[in-house]
C-alpha cells in the first residue's frame, strides 16, 4: 500500500499543536531520557516507540477507566488507548526532529459485525524516502507488532473480506472524529460504545 502525504510539506509532521503537544516538558523530559540511550534517529525511533508500546498500558488491557488524549497526558498518566498512544508516539518522535504522521486502519471484531478505527503511527527516518508505519497499542497474547522498516509488523492484518480497511492518508494532526470521540468520552467504557468506525 503506498502511503500518501495529507500536507506535502515535512514540517507539518514535525509541528506542535494542543494534541501532538512535543513542547510541554512532560514530553520534552521523556525525550531526553529516551536520547540519552540511544545512538541515532534510528535507535532514538525504537526507543521512543518502544517506551510508547511497552510503558504506557492500553487502557482496555490495564482497565484503567480514564480517556487521555493530549500526549503530555498520556506520557505522564501512563495510559491510553490506541489512539492516545498514536499521540504519544508522535510527540516524542517530533521531539526527537523525526517526522511522524497519524495514520488509521478500519478493523473488525471477532465476529466482523462490527467496525472500530484503529490509530498508528507513520515514521519517516533520515535517509529513507519512505514512511514506515508503526503500531504502538500494546503486545498481549495473540499480537506481537514490532518496530520495523523491512515490513510491516502491525498488531493486526487488515481483512479485506470483513470489510476492513488500511487508510492511506497520512495526516499531520488527529483525524477530528478520532478527536472528538476521546474528547466527548467520560470514561473508558463510554468510549468503547462510541469508537468511530470509518473515516
Amino acid at each position: 500500500m503506498e502511503l500518501v502525504q495529507e500536507v506535502p510539506d515535512l514540517s507539518a509532521y514535525l509541528a506542535a499543536d494542543d494534541v501532538i503537544d512535543h513542547g510541554h516538558p512532560v514530553v520534552q523530559r521523556e525525550s531526553a531520557r529516551l536520547r540519552r540511550g540511544a545512538v541515532g534517529a534510528y535507535a532514538y525511533a525504537q526507543a521512543a516507540y518502544e517506551f510508547v508500546r511497552d510503558g504506557i498500558p492500553h487502557s482496555a488491557d490495564s482497565g484503567d477507566p480514564g480517556v487521555t488524549w493530549r500526549a503530555s497526558d498520556v506520557i505522564e498518566q501512563r495510559t491510553g488507548i490506541c489512539y492516545a498512544k498514536s499521540h504519544a508516539l508522535a510527540a516524542l518522535l517530533r521531539a526527537g526532529s523525526i517526522p511522524a504522521a497519524l495514520c488509521y486502519q478500519r478493523l473488525a471484531d471477532d465476529d466482523g459485525s462490527h467496525h472500530a478505527i484503529h490509530g498508528l503511527v507513520a515514521v519517516r527516518l533520515p535517509g529513507r524516502n519512505t514512511w514506515d508505519r508503526q503500531d504502538a497499542r500494546g503486545n498481549v497474547p495473540g499480537v506481537n507488532a514490532q518496530f520495523a522498516l523491512d515490513g510491516e509488523r502491525l498488531a493486526w492484518a487488515v481483512r479485506a473480506e470483513r470489510g476492513e480497511v488500511d487508510y492511506p492518508l497520512l495526516f499531520a494532526a488527529p483525524h477530528p472524529v478520532v478527536l472528538s470521540a476521546l474528547k466527548q468520552a467520560p470514561d473508558r467504557s463510554h468510549l468503547q460504545r462510541t469508537l468511530p468506525s470509518g473515516l
